[in-house]
């Protein structure tokens, strides 16, 4: 199913997201990252389905390792696609309950980590969750999988595109996510978040969204050295795509030079949609 705000990008089965990682294998891409959409009849208040063994995240990690065992695997941890309400935490009372989410999130990551993924990239933001998380693999004997932190995740107008691409969209509806995501206008805090992330044991971090945010990148590089990651997120995609389509970039030429950017800013590396076009053009 194409998305309508993302063009370009599909929503794939299981069987086709096995052959289009094959095909990002053979492109030298090393990592690739999945996200579910789950079934409105699914989705419930705590967002019970994530911590499924049988969940879509799960039966497509496994798919993919029993046919591509030498790509990385990266599964998101976080509770939007799986709420009925949107949030990437329980809510009660109109507020989010950070305790109750971080023990779920436990329970996500080792179900996808038992399905077979190399890492654990939780994106909700919620405190205290890297080293809970880190504790729980570690209890169930699964040391080896390393952690992504969503680190530096502002509170951002960019990630529309995936909110209807994975469908939280409607489900979150006009509220927002400012009460545990980040101020866009506050760089000092990302750093506190990387220090405290890095401090409870993550092997990497992110900052989300890239490219507005390149300022960020090179801070964190510079004040930690560890593995900094960027996420050139939906919104930044479709700008370029959806000007690129019009005949007023040269999609080739902007793509690359957003690599170099984000490079010349200290990223280790870059979740991008647009990876195979990207590795084409570099191959």
């Amino acid at each position: 199913e194409a998305v309508a705000s993302m063009p370009g990008v599909e929503r794939l089965s299981v069987d086709l997201l096995v052959k289009e990682v094959g095909e990002a294998k053979a492109l030298g891409i090393p990592a690739v990252a999945v996200f579910p959409v789950t079934p409105q009849g699914l989705k419930t208040p705590n967002g019970k389905e994530a911590t499924n063994p049988e969940n879509l995240v799960c039966r497509s990690v496994r798919a993919i390792q029993d046919a591509h065992d030498d790509i990385g695997v990266i599964c998101d941890v976080a509770l939007d696609p799986y709420t009925s309400h949107g949030q990437d935490g329980i809510v009660r009372d109109g507020e989010i309950l950070n305790d109750e989410t971080v023990k779920v999130l436990c329970e996500q990551a080792i179900v996808q980590a038992h399905a077979g993924c190399d890492v654990v990239a939780p994106s909700d933001m919620m405190d205290g969750r890297i080293g809970a998380i880190r504790r729980a693999l570690d209890a169930e004997a699964l040391e080896q999988v390393n952690l992504l932190a969503y680190s530096a995740k502002y509170a951002s107008a960019f990630y529309g595109p995936f909110r209807d691409a994975v469908g939280s969209a409607q489900s979150l509806g006009a509220a927002d996510k400012r009460s545990y995501q980040m101020d866009p206008a506050n760089t000092d805090e990302a750093l506190r978040e990387v220090a405290l992330d890095v401090a409870e044991g993550a092997d990497m971090v992110m900052v989300k969204p890239g490219l507005p945010y390149l300022d960020i990148v090179h801070r964190v590089k510079e004040a930690f050295g560890v593995p900094t990651y960027a996420y050139q997120v939906s919104g930044e995609y479709a700008m370029l795509r959806g000007a690129a389509d019009r005949g007023w970039l040269d999609w080739d030429k902007v793509i690359v030079e957003t690599m170099l950017c984000f490079k010349r800013a200290g990223a280790s590396g870059v979740l991008t949609y647009a990876a195979p076009e990207i590795a084409k053009l570099l191959g």
